[in-house]
């Protein structure tokens, strides 16, 4: 195969991001769904699954170093070999008596290695486009990031609970997904080893003095920005309500009727959640993406801030009805999801925007960082409000943890231009 420089964005942008989602997925919703799977608790899965998010949130510590130090493109491939090995070894573990413990640290790992991983996609995606192809191609990305949703909270969740029923041996079932995704991984590093472009920007930032010093420039440089309080409080508010919602959607779905869920099966919370929603979420993120790219950002802002958070009122509707109608839980499924995905391409371009300069890729990164922050801080605590207050009512209390999110749409600034092709 040819290595070009003019490669077309689209032989590696889906790959890419395809690649940049699963760890993620697993370690933040297929290790949900698998621990539920086992018999461990809705406080301890929120717990100690939200404390895996750390690595994203304090990624930003390392972030100018990936910026110093080799290419972008060489950093993809090294950490998608790494993460391939962190998903074998948490298929060893699950057979082992003490597999909890064991398999979270095996997860903080892959956490590590997938946040340092992201911090070079995002660096190399900036790098390898225009600021229109930008804001085009964010639709994309967003799409083949959430298949990779699909492949992973789907159709992974599907097969997980297939192998459980034939074997009737949970465990045995989620290694011989682990082990899957791990095979996957390697093919991936050997692919884009092949196949990413090798863009005349992606080289190790110039220093103009020693690397400490670098160090602490990159990071002064992000916060001496005009209106920064205005700018961390929009990227730790704007998903409150979305980040504990987002833990115990499923279980919620999976819990018998008499602790207030919809008792739904494995396979079913895989098509229903892991496909339906997602394949919604997609088609959302891809309209966004486009809508963005013709109106630009500032236009598009409010009604993507209220796509994204008036459609939880889809779950307040499920808890209290508690329908059994599995089309009509898809439906809204569906419908939240939509929103969501269409919403949030105006988080990811102003994320963006406010990187954009010299350091681009570590401030994204700081960025990311805290948007990570304000997705694990809420998630941490969410299954104890839950087990407080029942689905029902937690579900409304989302809603209403929605409002800071308006409130800090109100006051940011956005150049009229930005994200216009």
């Amino acid at each position: 195969m040819k290595q070009a420089q003019q490669n077309s964005p689209w032989t590696w942008i889906p790959t890419l991001y395809f690649g940049q989602a699963l760890p993620y997925v697993v370690v933040m919703l297929l290790s949900v769904v698998m621990y539920k799977n086992t018999g461990v608790s809705n406080t301890d899965i929120a717990l100690y699954t939200s404390w895996l998010y750390l690595p994203w949130v304090i990624k930003p510590l390392w972030s100018p170093f990936v910026e110093l130090f080799r290419t972008k493109r060489l950093w993809i491939v090294a950490l998608q070999l790494l993460i391939g090995a962190s998903l074998a070894l948490v298929a060893l573990t699950l057979p082992l008596p003490n597999y909890f413990q064991i398999s979270l640290a095996v997860l903080w790992l892959m956490a590590f290695s997938s946040a340092t991983h992201d911090i070079a996609a995002d660096g190399f995606y900036m790098l390898g486009l225009e600021e229109h192809q930008q804001a085009a191609f964010i639709g994309v990305r967003s799409t083949f990031y959430r298949l990779a949703m699909i492949a992973g909270q789907g159709g992974l969740v599907y097969l997980a609970g297939s192998l459980a029923k034939s074997t009737g041996d949970v465990r045995l079932a989620w290694s011989v997904v682990f082990f899957l995704l791990a095979g996957l991984f390697v093919g991936l590093a050997l692919f884009h080893h092949v196949m990413l472009p090798k863009p005349a920007a992606d080289v190790p930032a110039a220093r103009s003095g020693e690397l400490l010093q670098e160090f602490v420039a990159t990071f002064r440089a992000f916060f001496k920005r005009d209106g920064i309080a205005v700018i961390l409080g929009f990227l730790l508010l704007f998903r409150l309500g979305e980040a504990q919602l987002l833990k115990l959607a499923v279980p919620f779905l999976l819990d018998p009727a008499d602790k207030g869920g919809l008792g739904l099966s494995t396979e079913q919370v895989g098509l229903v959640y892991g496909t339906i929603g997602i394949i919604a979420l997609t088609l959302g993120g891809l309209l966004g993406g486009y809508t963005i790219s013709r109106f630009g950002l500032k236009r598009c802002l409010w009604p993507m801030v209220l796509a994204v958070h008036v459609p939880d009122l889809v779950f307040v509707y499920l808890a209290t009805a508690l329908p059994s109608n599995i089309y009509l839980i898809a439906v809204g499924i569906a419908a939240e999801q939509f929103g969501y995905g269409f919403g949030f391409a105006s988080y990811m371009l102003y994320m963006i925007m406010v990187a954009d300069g010299p350091h681009k890729t570590a401030h994204y990164a700081i960025c990311t960082g805290f948007m990570a922050l304000g997705m694990m801080l809420p998630g941490m605590v969410s299954g104890w409000i839950q087990q407080q207050l029942g689905y029902q009512h937690f579900f409304i209390y989302v809603c209403i943890a929605t409002i800071p999110a308006f409130v800090m749409a109100a006051k940011v600034s956005i150049d009229p231009h930005f994200g216009k092709k």
